[in-house]
């Protein structure tokens, strides 16, 4: 198994550089600025990548104890995929 985290990301109606085709009259509102939207916060990606079986799984949270939200992530592949995959392994 391995993990990873990504940086923290804005949760929000933000501009990104990305297109959206949409009716040249009807434009979608978004913040140009990048200010933290404070009841919204922000989000860590959190990824348990299965090398063996080559399939990931990535958990978003928006708690700012990062080994808390590892620990929590990994739990959560090991109740959803890694028990069922891997039963003669033990903790």
């Amino acid at each position: 198994m391995s993990v990873d985290t990504k940086k923290k990301e804005l949760i929000g109606d933000f501009k990104n550089a990305g297109t959206d085709y949409r009716p040249q009259s009807e434009p979608l509102r978004v913040n140009v600025h990048d200010f933290e939207d404070e009841t919204l916060g922000k989000a860590a990606p959190y990824g348990v990548y299965d090398v063996t079986a080559d399939e990931g799984w990535v958990s978003l949270g928006i708690t700012s104890d990062t080994a808390e939200f590892a620990v929590a992530s990994i739990r959560c592949w090991l109740e959803r995929m890694g028990r069922q995959r891997y039963p003669e392994a033990t903790e």
